[in-house]
């Protein structure tokens, strides 16, 4: 199929990529409004199969299952379009931000912060939209199961996985007739994986080897390699990325064996550091594009030419692993669905994830609700207007997500 012929999804994903707020939970519930309600690019079971998918995947949980709806519609070239498209403006926000961002330049926040409760709006339609696919007691009994798990380890690293696989687990347990349709063929491309173990190989022996012999440029091989080790090895979406980052670019350099040996490593300050992980959340796009503006600190004092590099650099290493391994394991992933046990497994899946879901909406709602609660009445009022009204304006109109997002940031701009 000519290229040409998806510049109608191509534009769907742009209007997408604008609107998308609320990290990899909110902006879930923009996807069904995007691609299954408004574009019936996909269905909502297959992308809810995506998404478990990519929850077991490290990496950018949204990036990945934007990408792989890409793939779905044209393959490999139209997956690397929808990736740019994904990820292009968020990371322009986040490295301009690299030049003008001071501990004093705060009012960003203050103008996005009715993005917060839309994006929970946005979460709690999503939620809605997939307790629709749970419809037997197994499925109920899993999902009352990962909901207490997911909440109370919200923050713990590895609770996605093992949600999903425990769900996993518990599906293959059911009893089905379900044949497969066509032979088993994987259909795999070798070249994703190879090229993603080249890329670590390479970045880790080129960055260790400038660390040690003490480069002059060492810094854009150390920005590339912590970027990308970052992209291969983190689940959890932003939620533990940023936290890694922290410790590895503000706590770090502050220990005392660093001090001690005197080592040349990045630093950040804590005050950037925090503020900028509170601009990447209130952000349409992935959240993940905290990479870009991390790079561009790094080397921010050789010079507007080498921070571009650096932005660069932290954004390409750490959405190219992301892409790499789901491009190499989706194939794999969608032949083995058609048999019975598998089939099961993704069952139970699939109703992990709306167990994830339900702790998540619970979660970030009383993360969010809390601070609002101590400030005047109005906002209070206005906090929890724009939640439900997000939600309604969802579930019961045809209006799109790009003009709820545009209401709310007015809103805040009044």
């Amino acid at each position: 199929m000519p290229l040409s012929k998806h510049f109608p999804f191509f534009r769907a994903v742009l209007l997408y990529t604008l609107s998308a707020f609320g990290g990899p939970q909110g902006q879930f519930g923009m996807m069904i409004k995007t691609f299954v309600d408004r574009h019936q690019y996909i269905t909502l079971k297959d992308l809810v199969n995506i998404n478990a998918f990519c929850q077991l995947m490290p990496g950018a949980t949204a990036t990945q299952t934007v990408s792989l709806i890409g793939y779905r519609q044209g393959g490999v070239l139209v997956a690397i379009i929808t990736l740019l498209i994904w990820t292009t403006p968020a990371v322009l926000f986040m490295s301009s931000l690299s030049f003008v961002f001071s501990t004093n330049n705060l009012a960003l926040l203050h103008y996005l912060r009715y993005i917060q409760p839309m994006a929970l709006g946005f979460l709690g339609f999503a939620a809605i939209k997939t307790y629709a696919l749970v419809d037997s007691k197994q499925k109920w009994f899993i999902v009352f199961l990962s909901t207490p798990i997911t909440y109370f380890l919200f923050k713990t690293p590895w609770v996605f996985p093992i949600v999903l696989i425990a769900g996993g687990i518990i599906g293959s347990f059911k009893k089905s007739a379900i044949s497969p349709s066509r032979p088993f063929t994987p259909r795999l491309r070798f070249l994703p994986i190879i090229l993603f173990a080249v890329f670590f190989l390479l970045a880790g022996f080129l960055s260790e080897t400038a660390r040690k012999q003490s480069w002059e440029n060492r810094t854009p091989y150390n920005v590339f390699e912590n970027m990308y080790r970052f992209g291969s090895i983190v689940f959890g979406g932003s939620d533990v990325l940023i936290p890694v980052m922290y410790n590895q670019y503000v706590v770090r350099p502050e220990t005392d064996r660093i001090k001690k040996t005197n080592q040349d490593v990045i630093r950040i300050d804590r005050e950037i550091f925090l503020s900028s992980s509170g601009v990447v959340r209130a952000i349409p796009g992935p959240a993940f594009s905290m990479s870009a503006f991390v790079g561009g600190m790094a080397m921010n004092n050789r010079g507007w030419g080498y921070q571009l590099l650096g932005c660069f650099l932290g954004a390409t290493g750490i959405f190219l692993p992301t892409f790499l391994m789901v491009i190499f394991f989706y194939p794999f992933w969608e032949n083995i669905q058609q048999y019975n046990r598998v089939q099961n497994i993704m069952i139970g899946v699939n109703a992990a994830v709306v167990g994830i879901m339900t702790a998540s909406i619970i979660y970030l709602f009383k993360d969010t609700v809390i601070p609002f609660v101590d400030k005047p009445l109005l906002d209070t009022m206005l906090f929890f207007s724009v939640f439900f009204t997000t939600f309604f304006l969802l579930y019961y109109t045809k209006i799109s997500a790009p003009l709820i997002a545009v209401g709310c940031l007015l809103l805040g701009l009044l």
